[in-house]
C-alpha cells in the first residue's frame, strides 16, 4: 500500500527522520502514527491508507536507527527511548504543524509509541490520542504465563547480544528490526518508573512530568491476549498522562469472534471491519461506537 508522498523532518539535533503521508479528502484531522519498538513504519501502511479514506491525513515515520531513518551506522548510534520521543516524535509533529497550521492534530500510538509521543513537547497540541497495547515494558507487568520467557528474551538475551554486536541484531534473529543499543539498555533495565530507569541527561523530575502537558482525550485499547499490554502495563502508562481525559477499553478476541489478536495484529487488515472502526470513531468524534466490543475499565490515578 503505497503512500501519496514521503517526507523528511529534521530533529532538533539535526538527525533526519523519514516518513510517509497518506492524504485524505478535505481538511480533516492530521493523524501521526507512532510505531512500536523494532517495528518499521511500513507495517502500519494499510491501516494508514484506510484511516486516510475516513477523511484524515495520516503520517507514519521511522524512529532513528529503524527503517528509512537509518542515516547513521547503527553501531554508532546510542539512541534510546527518550530520543525517539523527545526528538523524533517531536520532529514529525512539528513538521506537520508547520505544514498544516490550521488543522487539528491527533496521534495513534502502538506499544512504546503510546509512551514516546507524550515526550514530544508539541503533544500538548494534540486533540485526541488512540493507543493499542501501549506501555513501557516493565517486566513485572508482563502476562504471568509468558513472563519468564519474555524476561529471558528481552532482558537477558537481547542485552547480551547487544553487548557483543554493539546493537541488537533483530533482523538476523527474525526478531523484528535491528535496534540501537540505547533502546536495548532502556528496555532491559526498565523498572516501575520510566524516568528512573532510562539513560538520560535530563532532569528526571522534569521527564516524569512531560506527559502531563498532554490534554488530549485518550483512548487506550488493550487486548486480553496481549502479553505486553496487560491491564497493569496500560494503567502504569496512563498514570503519566495526568492532564488527559483517559479511557481504557479492554477487548477479548472472542468479543469480535476471533481466537487471538495479541500485541501486533490489531493493525492487520483482517480487522478492518471489527477493530479499526474503534480508531476512526475515536479520532473523528471522540466517542466510542454504540456497539463497541469489550468493556471500559477505570483508569488508575496512580500505580
Amino acid at each position: 500500500m503505497y503512500p501519496d508522498e514521503t517526507f523528511t523532518a529534521a530533529a532538533e539535533d539535526g538527525y533526519p527522520i523519514r516518513g510517509s503521508i497518506w492524504h485524505g479528502a478535505g481538511q480533516g484531522p492530521v493523524v501521526i502514527i507512532h510505531a512500536a519498538t523494532a517495528v518499521r513504519a511500513r507495517y502500519y501502511a494499510r491501516f494508514a491508507a484506510w484511516l486516510a479514506r475516513q477523511g484524515t491525513s495520516v503520517l507514519t515515520f521511522d524512529y532513528r536507527g529503524i527503517g528509512e531513518s537509518r542515516s547513521t551506522p547503527i553501531r554508532q548510534l546510542d539512541a534510546g527511548w527518550v530520543d525517539w520521543g523527545l526528538l523524533d516524535a517531536e520532529a514529525v509533529l512539528s513538521y506537520a504543524m508547520r505544514r498544516w497550521p490550521h488543522r487539528i492534530f491527533m496521534a495513534v500510538g502502538h506499544s512504546i509509541g503510546g509512551f514516546a509521543l507524550g515526550l514530544a513537547p508539541s503533544a500538548a497540541h494534540l486533540e485526541r490520542i488512540f493507543t493499542v497495547g501501549a506501555q513501557f515494558a516493565y517486566w513485572r507487568d508482563y502476562a504471568r504465563r509468558q513472563r519468564l520467557s519474555m524476561v529471558l528474551k528481552w532482558h537477558v538475551i537481547m542485552p547480551a547480544l547487544t553487548g557483543l554486536f554493539g546493537f541488537f541484531p533483530g533482523q538476523r534473529l527474525g526478531w523484528l528490526e535491528n535496534v540501537p543499543r540505547g533502546v536495548v539498555r532502556d528496555w532491559s533495565r526498565m523498572g516501575p518508573r520510566f524516568e528512573a530507569s532510562v539513560d538520560t541527561d535530563l532532569d528526571r523530575a522534569d521527564l516524569a512530568q512531560m506527559h502531563g502537558a498532554t490534554c488530549a482525550s485518550l483512548l487506550a485499547v488493550g487486548l486480553t491476549d496481549d502479553p505486553y499490554g496487560t491491564d497493569a502495563a496500560i494503567g502504569r502508562l496512563l498514570c503519566y498522562y495526568t492532564g488527559a481525559e483517559r479511557t481504557h477499553l479492554k477487548i477479548a478476541p472472542e468479543d469480535i469472534g476471533e481466537d487471538k489478536v495479541g500485541h501486533f495484529a490489531f493493525f492487520h487488515s483482517r480487522f478492518e471491519q471489527t477493530l479499526w472502526p474503534l480508531a476512526s470513531a475515536w479520532l473523528l468524534t471522540g466517542q466510542l461506537p454504540v456497539s463497541v466490543p469489550g468493556k471500559v475499565i477505570a483508569a488508575p490515578a496512580s500505580v
